[in-house]
């Protein structure tokens, strides 16, 4: 597909069209670990996108005329469906569907299965990276236009990344999700002084129960997990999946190669009764990026114990954080439960673009409803802050 310019978008079926050391090449500080090839491959190589899973791999990547190297690249996926997204749209495809229009297959761009903040393309520096931008930005559309799709919905972007998308036409939407942050803590003990005393004594009450049942915990950094150790998460993780009538979107294959290729970006917690494993978490942790930050990806038990959950996905994690020095705990999508725990509400956006002229301004006349009813749900859980009322915050 080519621009009025001296540059040839390609749409590539598959990520290893471009080597590992020309795609880790063009990140940012702030791209986040779930943006390296090593993780989007994995996914590719392992079934979890691709086939008939839903998601055909349809990466966008700007390359110079002259050259095999691109100065662009953005993730890209044709959705067949909106699983795995963490920002829904089923009533816009049910909309589309109403009016005898096919609102499926659609371009989206995001992490999959990962509702975490970060860049979305991929820029060389060298070479004009907010042209590059503007140029990745249109080839979506073409695609639309040329494919015959209805949208195009880039998810959770960064602020000029979205802020580019916006300037494009592409409409905005809030959505909430709760970060915990580290105000420089020596100890857990600090962190809980800051809370209210109500969820100080609850966070403590539920921490002894766990105590109290014999469980004890284990940390494994990434580069010193093993087979063993995947092979239980894996078991755990499919597990939560189970208890919810529902089916794992990744494979254990998956987590064993992301291991192998990434673990230093991985921690494990694993709680463990009478020396068997019983549960586990997984933190991915970037220490090298701007602000240290630790995601909450996954957990899963094969024995209920109560309060089990939230010490081994939240408070096990929040004391690595503080012991690592890390600035960040993103908690995952959702979880107004999260609160009593210590996180507070962050507004993330994503950014949307409908083909369909009636569509959208109906889109738009529905999130800016939304979007009002965001900004008084966010006011709503600030009148109802975990930190004492003197706390500062960044």
């Amino acid at each position: 597909m080519a621009l009025n310019s001296p540059i040839e978008l390609r749409v590539l079926d598959r990520i290893d069209a471009v080597s590992a050391e020309h795609w880790d090449g063009l990140l940012a500080a702030n791209s986040t670990p779930f943006l390296r090839h090593a993780f989007l491959a994995a996914l590719e190589e392992h079934g979890c996108v691709g086939g008939n899973t839903g998601w055909q791999v349809a990466h966008l990547a700007i390359y110079p005329t002259d050259s095999d190297k691109p100065i662009g690249l953005m993730p890209l996926y044709l959705k067949s469906h909106s699983y795995g997204e963490y920002v829904f749209d089923w009533s816009w495809a049910e909309a589309y569907s109403q009016h005898g229009m096919q609102y499926y297959p659609k371009a989206l761009s995001a992490i999959p299965f990962t509702p975490v903040q970060g860049a979305r393309t991929l820029l060389d520096q060298g070479h004009d990276p907010e042209r590059t931008q503007q140029w990745l930005i249109q080839g979506l559309k073409q695609l639309l236009i040329q494919n015959g799709l209805s949208s195009a919905h880039v998810l959770f972007a960064e602020q000029k990344t979205q802020a580019a998308l916006l300037a494009q036409g592409f409409m905005a939407r809030d959505a909430v999700q709760f970060h915990w942050n580290n105000q420089s803590y020596a100890t857990m003990d600090a962190f809980l002084d800051q809370l209210t005393m109500k969820r100080r004594k609850n966070i403590r009450r539920e921490r002894k129960e766990v105590e109290a049942a014999g469980v004890q915990f284990r940390h494994v950094p990434g580069e010193m997990a093993g087979q063993a150790d995947w092979a239980f998460f894996y078991r755990c993780y499919a597990n939560t999946y189970l208890e919810h009538h529902s089916s794992p979107y990744l494979n254990e294959e998956f987590f064993q190669e992301w291991g192998k290729q990434m673990p230093e970006y991985l921690h494990l917690i694993i709680a463990e009764k009478e020396g068997c494993p019983i549960a586990a978490s997984l933190l991915v942790v970037d220490k090298k990026a701007p602000v240290p930050t630790a995601y909450g990806r996954y957990w899963g038990s094969i024995e209920y114990i109560p309060c089990l959950h939230f010490e081994t996905a939240y408070y096990q994690a929040i004391e690595y954080c503080i012991r690592e020095g890390i600035q960040v705990f993103e908690g995952g999508a959702q979880g107004q439960h999260k609160m009593a725990r210590g996180f507070l509400p962050v507004t993330v956006q994503s950014a949307h673009w409908i083909k369909d002229p009636e569509f959208a301004t109906a889109v738009e006349r529905f999130l800016k409803r939304e979007r009002a009813g965001v900004g008084a749900y966010v006011d709503e859980l600030a009148e109802h802050s975990p930190l004492k009322s003197t706390t500062v915050l960044p």
